[in-house]
């Protein structure tokens, strides 16, 4: 039985980062309406409030009560499903499609291996990485970030996923055309919880480990000279990433020294103390008013 404090916990997830993990497409803290035939964005999310709420047909709730209406699932039904649950599995409802993608099919990494063994980036993917986001070239080639256009001609930046040992287990793909939709894409099953994995195995004792929100921030902070790994942004911190994040470490904390300079806003915080639950040594550092992300600090501090 979940009790009242882990509930609150499930509320407290940022209500975006649940509508994303359902397939609501969330731009500017709008999105579509899926409870009416919506053609506006009329769905509005409250970052403060942490709430959604739609100003045509009425819907309105909190964490819990998205998945519960969307998914058409009963309250313990739908905390089970934000804590990661897998005990629902082979339930269905009228949505299979949003059920599929929360469970999605094995990932086929042997179709995709390839494409990281000789990246090759468009020039809109230069442009991305080194003008714009003023990486590292060895930290790309570290990360193996290649490139691709897809049938209509878009150019993605394609980020493939490892474990530790360095074996494939998911992509995320960015959509490089400025104001594109969607602007990520995932093939079926990528398991893309944390990021850069195997720079664990180059940790030696007294080192740093930073941890930061999304690959971007990664790419930054890699760049800056530091060993990173990343937990994926604007999506929530699963059960599964949870136990993935304790058991990597969990045998390093004694030995290394845990960082984060989390995004400047309320969701970015909210992470930091849910990541400072799991790991009671991670320090907290402050970005400048001015920067609301490592990466952008990165770019005006580091690279200038």
């Amino acid at each position: 039985m979940i009790d009242a404090l882990e509930i609150q916990k499930l509320r407290d997830l940022p209500i975006e980062g649940v509508a994303e993990r359902l397939g609501i497409e969330v731009v500017r803290h709008k999105a579509l309406c899926p409870f009416h035939d919506d053609h506006h964005a009329s769905l509005s999310f409250s970052v403060r409030r942490n709430t959604f709420r739609c100003f045509v047909c009425g819907e309105h709730g909190d964490t819990i009560s998205l998945v519960m209406k969307l998914l058409r699932k009963n309250f313990r039904e739908a905390t089970e499903w934000l804590n990661g649950g897998t005990a629902l599995l082979n339930q269905r409802s009228d949505l299979n499609s949003l059920n599929q993608r929360s469970y999605p099919l094995p990932f086929e990494a042997s179709r995709y291996a390839r494409y990281f063994e000789h990246p090759w980036l468009s020039d809109e993917a230069r442009r991305f990485l080194f003008e714009e986001r003023r990486l590292d070239p060895r930290v790309v080639s570290w990360c193996r970030l290649t490139s691709w256009r897809d049938r209509r001609g878009v150019p993605w930046l394609q980020i493939p996923y490892f474990d530790r040992e360095g074996k494939l287990i998911g992509v995320q793909n960015r959509n490089l055309l400025r104001g594109g939709q969607p602007r990520f894409r995932f093939p079926a099953g990528s398991e893309c919880s944390i990021y850069n994995l195997p720079v664990l195995n180059r940790l030696k004792p007294g080192d740093e480990l930073w941890i930061t929100e999304g690959c971007s921030d990664c790419w930054a902070m890699l760049s800056s000279g530091r060993k990173a790994i990343a937990i994926p942004s604007a999506t929530l911190l699963t059960r599964e990433s949870r136990e993935l994040l304790t058991s990597s470490i969990f045998n390093l904390q004694s030995s290394i020294t845990l960082h984060m300079y989390p995004d400047r806003d309320e969701p970015g915080e909210r992470l930091f103390l849910q990541l400072k639950e799991l790991l009671p040594s991670l320090v907290h550092h402050q970005l400048p008013p001015s920067c609301k992300d490592y990466g952008e600090y990165y770019v005006k501090y580091c690279r200038s």
